[in-house]
């Protein structure tokens, strides 16, 4: 049996990977903070769900301490790692950006370690789709230019894939980030729009709608996404031995067994169109605040897909409609609605 240590198991997109790997018969070892970020009772209520099954355990702590982080590791074995613990949120980088450097910047630095020491068959760390900051030549593709970072979360997040190539060069290890865009679903995260706007629209509450409604994003369906991950897995890069062998269109470092991976659904919807979606789904119209752009935020997300078609044979395709009435069951049932 394959063990995968996991960072941030009572996360939103930890809960749902631990739950596949699992289903799959994988020994799944999460690792998680439990910081107060948001709602912790929805933390461990993932974790407790998780704990149901017998090849599930986990520890509780900060990346920031290595020693435990460390001993975790050490007395998992794993065969992979996937990383996707660390800070969260766009806008809250504004309001706390010390939370960030400590943990996706010193955070990532010890989960690379603990890849190094271990020697695993293959490292996954999260990146966001944000990294593609002020970039307007979409879809985005891997191997277009990062370095236009809009907020210091994604400027972290940039910074981890650095660290990330420069560990698969140094000790061999195979490595892969993916940028997420957009993630959404049941269990998902109290501080993401569709979360705030079905609750609003569920208690008779207004949303704030930014730039007017004139955005648009690719938005992922949480099981799509981990899909994606679940088939990475089985994907490790393997290092040229020339840069003439890194194939058209392939982010595959030519220095390193390196890859960084696109995980969207490949659609651009306008924001005003999810919101419909939400309001089809709970039968109200919501009442919108209209307002300008927040500073740091985005015109536009659009993932090109391909590079993940290649590598694994799929492809996200989670209509919207479909996504937001499975997170209006969800948080129905849960919240007693």
């Amino acid at each position: 049996m394959r063990t995968v240590f996991i960072t941030g198991t009572a996360g939103f997109i930890g809960f749902h990977l631990a739950q596949l790997l699992l289903d799959e018969g994988f020994r799944v070892v999460g690792y998680d903070a439990m910081t107060d970020y948001y709602d912790v009772q929805l933390k461990r209520r993932r974790h407790q769900v998780l704990l149901q099954n017998p090849h599930f355990s986990c520890v509780e702590g900060y990346l920031e301490d290595y020693d435990l982080l460390s001993k975790t590791c050490d007395d998992a074995k794993p065969d992979v790692i996937v990383h996707l613990a660390g800070q969260a949120g766009v806008r809250y980088s504004l309001e706390n950006p010390r939370s960030y450097m400590k943990a996706n910047v010193m955070g990532t630095f010890n989960v690379t370690e603990c890849a190094r020491i271990h020697q695993v068959d293959h490292l996954l760390m999260a990146s966001t789709s944000s990294v593609y900051g002020a970039n307007t030549d979409m879809p985005f593709e891997e191997t277009q230019r990062t370095d236009m970072p809009l907020t210091l979360y994604a400027a972290t997040k940039r910074a981890n894939e650095h660290m990330g190539h420069a560990y698969a060069h140094l000790w061999k290890i195979p490595t892969t980030m993916f940028r997420f865009f957009t993630v959404y679903g049941p269990w998902g995260r109290p501080d993401l729009a569709l979360f705030k706007f079905v609750r609003a629209g569920l208690d008779g509450d207004s949303i704030d709608v930014y730039n007017n409604g004139e955005m648009a994003r690719d938005f992922t369906y949480v099981t799509d996404l981990v899909r994606g991950i679940r088939l990475l897995i089985d994907a490790a890069p393997i290092e040229p031995e020339s840069p003439d062998d890194v194939p058209e269109g392939d982010s595959l470092s030519a220095a390193a067994p390196f890859r960084v991976v696109n995980i969207g659904n490949g659609t651009k919807v306008p924001l005003m169109d999810f919101i419909a979606a939400i309001e089809n789904a709970l039968g109200v119209p919501l009442k919108k605040n209209f307002m300008e752009m927040q500073k740091g935020d985005v015109h536009e997300t659009w993932a090109d897909n391909s590079l993940l078609t290649q590598l694994t044979g799929y492809t996200p395709q989670t209509d919207v409609a479909e996504g937001v009435a499975q997170f209006v069951a969800w948080y129905r049932e849960y919240y007693d609605k």
